[in-house]
């Protein structure tokens, strides 16, 4: 399931199944142009399942409260789509024609550490890992929880009230840059069931940004251009040609120059998508569960609009157009000091 997108292109005739140039060249031949669409719709669901959880009550864990915790979440995507199975990688080889049964849920494991600092104040970091590929994750979050102190008399009966924030981003693959971050507002309300166990359900509402961009990728990656060119330098002055440019006729222009019979065209195919400028809002609803200092959560988290809904560029609803809510279920297991 990583990113595969040398294989996101408008036009397939561009390159081989196996990621090359034709061979033959076709007279008419044009260069591989990126789906940015398909992109886009890509970083939108990798974004949905790498932002943060927000896992937690609207009480943050007390002045000097510790909080460290296993973390797994499961995402629904749409591995039917055309821009799944063109776009992740499949088996290990990465030139294989298309990832012909992409996972239909995008797993996440992290280990977090929340850390409170009294007046409401609440940081925690979090480090985690994606199977079926070579994905980390890793970032942090801030919250403040406005009414966290009432314990008595009618104030006592005010439920907790939080505000917060996170950051998320990626490492492991050379092709994609990620980043996602939230802003949240949660509601909570601790149970307290026979003075040893305390159950605390909340909801919330978050909002998401999600920053994608592509490094160079090169959309026939089996093909050398070098090779392919059989290179002899650019077109420059202090170069040699195999037809060298007479006395007043074209202008140097910096592009390679080939030999014997040697294509150009290659050096074409390497390009860069738009970048992927996304917004999703998210509807969260969970529980955890304390017995003195272990502590178990569940939490599920929806979209609240459909992802086209939600964008704020005429061109974000369009690239969306169509796509489904997703859905990320969350277990999560600590200790609590």
């Amino acid at each position: 399931m990583d990113p595969a997108l040398e294989r996101l292109v408008l036009d397939v005739a561009c390159r081989t199944k196996d990621g090359g140039i034709p061979n033959p060249l076709p007279s008419t031949y044009n260069a591989c142009q990126p789906d940015n669409v398909a992109f886009k719709r890509l970083v939108n669901q990798y974004g949905f399942a790498f932002a943060p959880t927000a896992m937690h009550s609207a009480r943050t864990t007390g002045f000097g409260g510790l909080h460290l915790s296993l973390e797994a979440s499961y995402t629904s995507i749409d591995s039917g789509k055309d821009y799944w199975r063109n776009g992740t990688q499949g088996s290990s080889d990465s030139l294989a024609a298309q990832n012909t049964s992409p996972a239909g849920i995008l797993q996440l494991y992290s280990m977090k550490l929340r850390k409170s600092f009294g007046f409401g104040l609440e940081t925690t970091g979090s480090i985690g890992v994606m199977p079926l590929t070579s994905l980390w994750s890793y970032g942090a979050d801030l919250r403040l929880s406005i009414l966290e102190g009432f314990r008595s008399g009618i104030p006592g009966f005010i439920p907790d009230v939080a505000i917060g924030g996170g950051v998320r981003t990626i490492s492991g693959t050379s092709q994609l840059q990620l980043t996602v971050s939230s802003l949240d507002v949660q509601i909570s309300k601790p149970i307290p069931i026979a003075s040893a166990v305390v159950v605390t359900p909340y909801v919330g509402y978050q909002m998401l940004w999600i920053f994608g961009d592509s490094n160079v990728i090169d959309f026939t990656p089996k093909t050398d251009p070098f090779v392919d060119c059989k290179y002899t330098g650019v077109n420059a002055p202090g170069q040699s040609a195999p037809n060298p440019i007479p006395t007043g006729g074209a202008e140097y222009t910096g592009q390679p120059q080939c030999s014997n019979g040697g294509q150009v065209t290659d050096f074409n195919n390497n390009r860069v998508f738009d970048s992927a400028r996304l917004r999703r809002q998210r509807f969260i609803v969970g529980a955890n569960v304390r017995y003195e200092v272990l502590m178990i959560g569940a939490q599920l988290i929806s979209d609240l609009v459909p992802p086209p809904d939600a964008q704020s560029s005429v061109v974000s609803k369009q690239a969306l157009s169509g796509e489904k809510r997703q859905y990320t279920g969350v277990f999560e297991l600590g200790l609590i000091f």
